[in-house]
């Protein structure tokens, strides 16, 4: 199986956006995906969730633009529900992936033909870019909940943590994570001192699903030096993607701005680096949520 790329370049179109979004809050410490009340984008049409890159991406442009919304879709989508774009009104891309298939030929294996992956590009409008469209009254959960729910999802994961230490770090060595007490947590302008523990603890989570025996996460020989950088970007990510799901805002945390310029470097470099990143972290975090609905846990 391999993949192939449409024309635009739609890695590097996409990769071009991340890396501006990320220098542009490098001063501030601040990633595009941190940022009070992310909602999970959702496809206005499908009700379906957006995954991946295009969380990202949808991200960004939201907080770019100052949309409240986390509904999306295409123009067709739109008015296939009643809704129309307006004049003007600038799409922004996603990706998605076309699977073809080689036709044998003498020099292939006429038995079993090969698959191929092409990436495409599609560009979808935010619901504030249309009209005709009622914005659905969505329940925020208030801070208790957020609470109840982020305990009962991470005690449901299985993972062995333990409390009172200086730094917080997964150990692979003890397949356990270790983490300050939740009293030694201090708040932010977008966060409480509640919701930075549980931004950093859910990134040591993400780190936990890596080892060979849950998701064999190993991408050494692709990145070769800078793996370690890669495997926090995953973390980074995935704590984002599980902050979203469990109402909690994710916060970066103050031991990570060193990785910046790493991650940059790798993303310059390689346009399908942060798609690796992004798709490793959904992974992550649908693993973890697989563990969480499981009433017996490995």
């Amino acid at each position: 199986m391999s993949a192939v790329l449409s024309k635009p370049n739609v890695y590097e179109s996409v990769t071009a956006k991340i890396v501006a979004a990320i220098e542009a809050g490098a001063e501030k410490c601040q990633r595009p995906w941190h940022a009070p009340a992310l909602l999970a984008p959702m496809n206005a049409s499908t009700s379906s969730y957006y995954r991946g890159i295009n969380i990202l991406a949808l991200w960004i442009e939201a907080m770019a633009c100052g949309y409240p919304t986390s509904q999306w879709a295409s123009y067709k989508q739109w008015q296939d529900i009643g809704a129309q774009v307006r004049k003007g009104e600038r799409g922004t891309m996603i990706v998605f992936y076309k699977r073809l298939e080689d036709e044998a030929t003498e020099e292939t294996d006429h038995t079993e033909n090969r698959l191929r992956f092409v990436a495409r590009a599609s560009h979808v409008f935010n619901a504030q870019q249309v009209d005709g469209f009622d914005l659905p009254i969505l329940e925020r959960l208030d801070p208790f909940q957020a609470h109840q729910q982020s305990e009962a999802f991470i005690e449901a994961v299985g993972a062995k943590i333990e409390h009172g230490f200086r730094e917080a770090r997964y150990r692979r060595d003890l397949d356990n994570i270790e983490i300050p007490a939740r009293s030694w947590f201090v708040g932010t302008n977008t966060s409480s001192p509640l919701e930075s523990y549980y931004g950093v603890l859910l990134h040591e989570l993400t780190h936990w699903t890596g080892p060979p025996h849950r998701l064999g996460r190993d991408m050494g020989k692709r990145f070769g030096d800078d793996t370690y950088a890669m495997e926090e970007l995953v973390a980074e990510l995935g704590a984002a993607f599980a902050c979203s799901a469990l109402g909690i805002t994710s916060e970066p945390r103050p031991d990570h701005a060193a990785y910046v310029s790493n991650w940059l470097n790798v993303l310059k470099r390689d346009p399908k680096a942060i798609f690796t990143a992004a798709s490793k972290a959904q992974e992550a975090f649908e693993h973890l949520a697989y563990l969480a609905t499981r009433n017996d846990n490995p």
